[in-house]
């Protein structure tokens, strides 16, 4: 324990647990930021030109090779994640292209014989398809129908009276396959589930995803409000104690606060377990770096230690506690989401590239345990001079710093944040570019590092759209008006309640 952060505690039970606007108020774009906004765009229509030259109909442009690849079931899963961010570009030709297309694909069976990933499915398409459907203004029902379509065969990922869902599911055969699953794949899919249910007026969609929630709400925990990441759906059991905010538990506590402000429900289990999470996080998970005192949030493994290790996919809860801090009325929450940010960033500010490594680890005053090898000479030099150390180098397109960025440049209007969107805007146009289109690099500390052969779809859906709207109207889909799924597809929300979460006196 950091007992320095001890005292921070005490700011979370204490809080006033009520709702105030998260964006700044009045918040104005300083000069420059039409071009930058223009830049992204051209990233984006370069991308897409590509795409629908080279790969058109399938799920992934593979730009080294000019070719495609069909990892989500080859039903073009790049245009789902695209539509959204169309829509929001003002890119309306392609955008109805899309969606002419996806009414002629049949989503009750799988293109490929692979199965269908629940987790994968729901944020990509279901999100997508939904998402689409609110910000082109409810005319098109064929995304409506195609969400349901594929959301029907999913629910035979429960099963009997299984609260939670298996994570894969053989359209064909209608059955799961049956494995282990985690929290993250069981516990993201309230936003996307609802959203389905409002707009098909059958609640079961509804029902599966919150019976999912509620379990993990409920059943016991390594941690105070920290679920385990593994869970076995055949019993409702914990695999393992491993507890982190990164991948495999993510979105499981990022959907913990964004599910209550996106329905205003008026069970506080939702709101009162995120709280009770960030308050066994301070107390427990909470590292600062040995160099330049950089704050992070640690894993805890299953022999109860402390693993000081972090990711770019972790990096999303820095957004996520500022959002919930605003939510919630607790200043102390936003600061530590925008140190948790501006750590973040510095994973990218440090590297040769400009772009943040897949994997990194730091050291703190108990140690440098990772559960791993210790850094060697070569990683303990870039330690001293960055306050992290990298261990694995690569960048796959990843959204999460900037996510975050996004979120602290909405709520501040520092426009340090600014700075560091534009800063990857240039990095990405310099190392990223390849035989068509941009593709992710397997070394960010190598401005000579060799391609990855794909563009993953969240290229359209997260990084690009939360670059655009950094540097877009901050009323254009504003954080009191819209609440984005994981992969950044934005849904409408009503005006927010006074209260969220329970009265003061967390445990």
């Amino acid at each position: 324990m950091i007992t320095s952060w001890r005292w921070l505690m005490f700011a979370v039970v204490a809080a006033i647990v009520h709702g105030e606007p998260v964006q700044k108020q009045n918040l104005q774009l300083p000069e420059g930021a039409a071009s930058q906004r223009e830049a992204i765009v051209g990233l984006f229509v370069d991308s897409y030109e590509a795409y629908m030259k080279y790969a058109w109909g399938h799920d992934d442009l593979l730009p080294v090779s000019e070719t495609y690849t069909d990892e989500r079931n080859g039903w073009g899963a790049s245009i789902a994640d695209a539509m959204s961010t169309l829509w929001i570009m003002g890119l309306y030709d392609w955008f109805d292209k899309a969606v002419n297309h996806m009414a002629t694909v049949d989503f009750s069976k799988s293109q490929t014989n692979d199965t269908v990933s629940l987790f994968e499915t729901t944020i990509r398409y279901l999100g997508g398809f939904l998402s689409a459907y609110e910000l082109s203004g409810y005319q098109y029902d064929v995304l409506v129908c195609k969400a349901e379509q594929v959301a029907q065969q999913m629910t035979y990922a429960w099963v009997g009276n299984n609260a939670i869902p298996f994570g894969y599911i053989n359209f064909t055969e209608h059955e799961p396959t049956i494995a282990t699953s985690n929290i993250a794949e069981a516990g993201t899919l309230t936003l996307e589930w609802n959203r389905l249910s409002l707009y098909t007026n059958n609640d079961t969609y509804r029902q599966l995803a919150e019976k999912s929630v509620q379990h993990m709400i409920n059943m016991p925990s390594p941690l105070p409000g920290m679920p385990a990441q593994g869970i076995d759906p055949a019993t409702g059991d914990a695999v393992g104690g491993y507890v982190t905010w990164g991948g495999g538990s993510d979105s499981y506590f990022e959907y913990l606060i964004k599910y209550p402000r996106l329905t205003n429900t008026n069970d506080n289990s939702y709101v009162d377990t995120w709280l009770t999470a960030v308050d066994t996080s301070m107390k427990e998970l909470l590292r600062t770096s040995t160099v330049d005192e950089w704050l992070y949030l640690a894993d805890y493994d299953d022999d109860k230690m402390i693993r000081h290790v972090g990711s770019h996919l972790a990096c999303f809860y820095g957004g996520n506690w500022i959002l919930g801090g605003k939510l919630t009325n607790n200043d102390t929450l936003v600061n530590i989401g925008l140190q948790l940010t501006d750590a973040c960033w510095n994973t990218y500010a440090s590297t040769a590239t400009g772009i943040g490594p897949e994997v990194f680890a730091y050291v703190s005053s108990d140690g440098n345990y990772t559960g791993g090898a210790a850094p060697d000479g070569e990683q303990l030099r870039f330690y001293n001079k960055h306050g992290f150390y990298i261990t694995a180098p690569d960048y796959v397109l990843r959204p999460e710093v900037l996510e975050s960025n996004f979120y602290a440049w909405r709520v501040t209007g520092d426009t340090k944040y600014l700075d560091n969107a534009a800063s990857a805007i240039r990095s990405f146009q310099q190392y990223l570019p390849t035989t068509v289109a941009y593709t992710g690099i397997n070394d960010v500390n190598n401005i000579n590092s060799t391609k990855i052969d794909d563009m993953e779809s969240f290229w359209f859906a997260e990084v690009l759209k939360y670059l655009y709207l950094t540097f877009d109207d901050p009323e254009h889909i504003s954080l009191d008006d819209y609440v984005f799924n994981t992969e950044c597809h934005p849904f409408k929300a009503p005006p927010a309640k006074s209260a969220y979460g329970s009265s003061p006196g967390l445990s």
